[in-house]
């Protein structure tokens, strides 16, 4: 079985073109799609589809760069479409600070003279610190409700991994959550799987110049990666340029440390039986088909628990936020 775990069904790429879309997608042998919310919009959207298409579930949230958009008071009706029997999780929810004003006035402030340059900066500072705190907030909120309501977090990350994983360690004795379109070291992989959660691929993993992305997902323990297309955004190859769709979910990766060419069909989906009051609402299954005959058809499910022991983690020193990460311009995220 076929999942994607990650499409924005209501973007305007798909306007008009959903039922097509779906069932290119059961044609191709995707079984279930998890539709995102990014917005309260969104995320009543994402419900919506839901409940006209059985193949589809709904993750609400509001995404990181919209959180100071949304009215203060989002909480409340967000808890109550949560509550949907169609909802699996809650997000995209996490931080962003690849977006953040000041980093789009660099260039202008580039251009200025000294004073005007150093007031420019000054103000835009200020901005950023406001969108950070707007952003910390509503990402401890979304936690705070994932662990009140016994569901998992869809975590969107960029350029704020030491924040996100400072934020996200309080909470994981009680929540877990897949780090979606992951595209971060080695390290930053492990750091997550030890606080007891999941790293999700793009496309992007098919991209000419993603070797270290390949070598880490060949690294990481199968148990614990997830695969999507983040559609419409991040077609793989041979795709790649287009809009993607989540038929498309099915990506042969190439492992570099052996060759050979591995199928990670990795799904996260949910079973109505395994939410109505039990915690984990999200079934993965795991289809391991390698070149290898003896491998196929190897299948193990893996049901993730809420309340595992902490596992043993160690904090990174917290960068101040204009200290960002170098930019990858393959990657570009919902």
């Amino acid at each position: 079985m076929l999942v994607d775990t990650h499409a924005h069904l209501d973007f305007p790429e798909f306007a008009g073109d959903v039922d097509a879309v779906l069932h290119r997608a059961k044609e191709a042998g995707v079984s279930r799609i998890i539709a995102i919310g990014t917005t309260l919009q969104s995320s009543r959207n994402a419900i919506r589809f839901a409940e006209r298409y059985p193949e589809v579930y709904a993750v609400v949230g509001i995404h990181p760069t919209s959180a100071s958009e949304e009215r203060e008071d989002f909480l409340s009706e967000l808890q109550q479409l949560a509550e949907h029997p169609r909802v699996v999780a809650i997000g995209e929810t996490g931080l962003d600070y690849h977006h953040l004003p000041g980093s789009l006035r660099t260039q202008e402030i580039s251009e200025t003279t000294f004073g005007a340059s150093s007031t420019e900066t000054i103000e835009a500072d200020l901005r950023d610190d406001a969108e950070i705190a707007s952003q910390s907030i509503a990402f401890e909120q979304h936690l705070e409700l994932a662990a009140t309501m016994s569901k998992n977090v869809v975590i969107h990350q960029r350029d704020a991994w030491a924040d996100t994983l400072k934020i996200l360690g309080r909470y994981s004795r009680h929540v877990r959550g897949v780090f979606h379109c992951f595209n971060g070291s080695l390290e930053q992989a492990q750091e997550a799987i030890e606080l007891g959660h999941y790293i999700s691929f793009t496309g992007i993993v098919t991209f000419k110049n993603a070797m270290d992305l390949r070598q880490t997902a060949a690294s990481l323990p199968i148990d614990r990666i997830m695969v999507e297309t983040d559609s419409p955004y991040l077609a793989p190859v041979p795709y790649r340029g287009k809009r993607c769709e989540p038929f498309i979910v099915d990506m042969k990766l190439k492992i570099p440390n052996s060759q050979a060419f591995y199928y990670p069909d990795v799904l996260v989906a949910c079973d109505p039986a395994d939410n109505a009051g039990k915690e984990g609402s999200w079934v993965m299954e795991l289809a391991d088909k390698a070149n290898d005959p003896q491998d196929e058809e190897e299948v193990c499910h893996i049901g993730i628990r809420q309340h595992r022991k902490k596992r043993p983690w160690h904090r990174e020193k917290r960068h101040r936020h204009r200290h960002r990460s170098p930019r990858n311009p393959a990657l570009t995220i919902a």
